[in-house]
């Protein structure tokens, strides 16, 4: 039987230790963006007495480095939750406009893996259900890198888009939808309890494409833990442990998520709050006919560049909602006086 008191200092030790590594990278960052900055002012002063045109343009290319090294630090010091640090699991659910929607959980997919890989992050595949023509019913994967919960957490919600329909043979423009869910990754077992009574484990055949082993085996799990009725799958990997390890971490998260969302609807409540209602449900639209548009509806961001933004770039996006939030906490802090008018 476990020591509660044992096992609280142990997850005490680890909280300090990750933000301790925390801390070092940021000042380790800091530092080498000051050394940047620094090199770029003595540059700055050669061109300017010598005239040099190729000076300039190599400080032009290091002032655009310095600009998204800064922006980059800017995002990581406006990350305050206390799962920010870690992974993330994000899983993905066709909604609204039959194919198309499967088609843009497939394109959502790509979307968030090559925003991964340019910051170096790794993406573990989860779960992934084949659409019924084309795409993806839903997809399921896992995050690792510092701060992917933080920086992830702000594509929570719901993605709309439109567009020419490629399935539409009379090219009518359609619109669909997709849910994004974005759950922190939790490294143990302390924050979470899940008694083995309280879950049915089911085994089946994995779907689609696989060797021999992967569609002869019962290997896939499905686990359901009966209290909340969470339901989580996983086929991805090629024995029934490893897949049921990893269902157990998906149920674990989303366990987790559900009790951050009962803290924060408690604390709506006790602030009065009202959320603004808003058309829709969706929290940004990507529109690719009659024009070219991304556009966030909780910040007013707009970005022209589509494709760019469907390659992986929603950095800006992400940066804008962390820095709506960190203003919108700031407002609420105890110590404001909601009846200060400010200019």
């Amino acid at each position: 039987m476990a020591v509660p008191g044992f096992w609280e200092d142990q997850a005490c030790a680890q909280s300090v230790t990750q933000q301790l590594a925390a801390l070092r990278d940021t000042l380790s960052e800091y530092k080498r963006l000051r050394s940047e900055c620094e090199e770029i002012t003595m540059l700055l002063d050669l061109a300017e007495d010598d005239d040099d045109e190729g000076l300039l343009t190599e400080l032009g290319l290091n002032v655009k480095h310095l600009a998204e090294g800064v922006g980059a630090m800017e995002m990581a010091v406006l990350l305050s939750g206390p799962y920010d640090s870690g992974n993330a699991i994000v899983a993905l659910h066709a909604g609204a406009g039959g194919t198309d929607a499967q088609d843009w959980v497939a394109m959502l997919l790509r979307m968030y893996t090559r925003w991964a890989e340019t910051r170096g992050y790794k993406v573990k595949t989860l779960d992934l259900l084949p659409g019924d023509e084309a795409g993806l019913k839903s997809a399921a994967f896992e995050v690792i890198g510092p701060n992917a919960y933080g920086y992830l957490r702000a594509e929570r919600g719901v993605h709309r888009l439109v567009r020419v329909s490629p399935f539409d043979a009379s090219g009518r423009r359609h619109t669909s939808f997709a849910s994004v869910d974005v759950l922190p990754v939790v490294s143990d077992g302390i924050e979470v309890e899940i008694k083995p009574e309280e879950l049915r484990i089911d085994t089946f055949r994995a779907s689609g494409a696989g060797g021999q082993h992967v569609n002869k085996t019962e290997s896939a799990v499905r686990i359901t833990h009966l209290p909340t009725g969470i339901t989580v799958t996983c086929q991805s990997e090629r024995s029934q442990a490893a897949n049921k390890a990893a269902a157990l971490a998906i149920l674990q998260a989303k366990l987790l998520d559900l009790k951050l969302k009962e803290q924060e609807a408690k604390m709506e409540t006790l602030r009065g709050e009202q959320r603004e209602i808003a058309w829709g449900s969706q929290i940004r639209s990507y529109v690719l006919n009659p024009y070219s548009l991304v556009k966030d509806h909780r910040t007013g961001l707009e970005q022209g560049n589509v494709q760019a933004v469907l390659d992986g770039e929603i950095d800006g996006f992400i940066r804008a909602f962390l820095q709506a939030e960190a203003q919108k906490k700031a407002a609420a802090e105890p110590g404001d006086n909601p009846g200060r008018i400010k200019a």
